[in-house]
């Protein structure tokens, strides 16, 4: 690699050794991740990953995809870019917790208008810090270095993980029953979806995103929105390693309550969530104020403080609370399975 040099690309916006110093930047942080499944190193063209499958009798993979979406708006903005990898493996990772799948590895596409290698650094600590949240490696990715396409200060991100779980332990909401408890799991503020209507309502590229707000405890605006999306496989992996029955989980992103709730549920059956039953962040409240979002709108649109919500045997849930408070997971009893039409009562 060290005599690979086009001086046509480069005058056509490509720098290709621009690639090779952000992964020599990037490759400590990859390495930070590595599980024992891993083979081999970053550089190969595709990742190796040999999983521990003892114990399973027919084990499945799990697969999830997703991006940052319109949020990276904030990133480019505020010029922060270590925290959106953590959104890009949450949004991914937190869909296949909800199969029962544990992640297992992750990679990421990264493509950009310039390759700048502290840039790519960056978002890659953010990958990394996630992989690590997540309890799964990053085997692999790709950085395409497209000028003309995207404007040189700005980039995309997306990614998938890849997770495993024992066929006859699959969560699928088969087993979900009237009377079921439902567990919500604190989020941690908007994650990372609903930001094309966020930009809208504060109208981000005029916004003061730097200074702290008495109406969000002394953080600034784009703190708060810029906070990244929690990530549950610890409380997930603690809550099934302690033997509670998990009968459906749903990861709340893009369409709230109304359009995620119902994807855990089965005919006959709906979930009753109690909104008094958990609190709901500041950062919610000055959205819908500044906006003038009805209610409805909003629970259809944002997770209001509960990023993943959980359905287990009623006589489970003091112990799963238990469980969840020693991992360090705020969670609450915000509901209970009912007889109904399938979908969601907010009550």
């Amino acid at each position: 690699m060290n005599h690979s040099h086009s001086d046509s690309y480069a005058a056509a916006g490509v720098d290709i050794t621009a690639g090779y110093e952000a992964v020599r930047r990037i490759k400590p942080l990859v390495e930070s991740t590595y599980t024992p499944g891993v083979l081999g190193t970053l550089g190969g063209f595709g990742g190796l990953f040999a999983p521990d499958l003892a114990g399973m009798k027919k084990p499945v993979l799990v697969s999830g995809t997703d991006g940052v979406g319109t949020k990276l708006k904030l990133a480019f903005l505020l010029d922060k870019h270590d925290t959106v990898g953590i959104d890009c493996v949450a949004m991914c990772v937190n869909d296949i917790l909800c199969g029962g799948a544990l992640p297992l590895f992750f990679l990421d596409y990264i493509a950009c208008g310039k390759n700048d290698p502290g840039r790519i650094a960056a978002i890659v600590t953010g990958l990394a810090e996630g992989c690590r949240q997540a309890g799964c490696a990053l085997i692999g990715g790709e950085t395409a270095e497209m000028p003309g396409f995207y404007p040189a200060e700005e980039y995309d991100l997306a990614g998938f993980a890849v997770g495993v779980v024992d066929q006859e332990k699959i969560i699928d909401g088969s087993r979900l029953a009237e009377g079921d408890v439902l567990i919500g799991l604190a989020s941690s503020g908007v994650h990372s979806n609903g930001f094309s209507l966020v930009r809208r309502i504060f109208d981000v590229e005029h916004a003061d995103l730097t200074s702290p707000r008495a109406d969000l405890a002394g953080r600034s605006l784009g703190e708060a929105l810029l906070e990244p999306t929690r990530i549950y496989a610890g409380a997930v992996k603690a809550l099934l390693a302690g033997g509670v029955d998990l009968h459906a989980a749903s990861h709340i992103t893009g369409g709230g309550f109304y359009e995620n709730v119902p994807r855990m549920l089965r005919e006959g059956l709906a979930a009753r969530i109690h909104l008094d039953a958990f609190p709901r962040p500041a950062v919610f409240d000055l959205i819908q104020r500044t906006g003038g979002i009805p209610d409805r709108d909003m629970y259809n649109t944002f997770n209001m403080g509960l990023g993943m919500v959980l359905a287990l045997p009623a006589a489970q849930a003091p112990q799963s609370l238990s469980i969840l408070a020693g991992a360090g997971e705020p969670a609450w009893q915000v509901g209970e399975v009912v007889r109904g039409e399938m979908g969601v009562e907010l009550v």
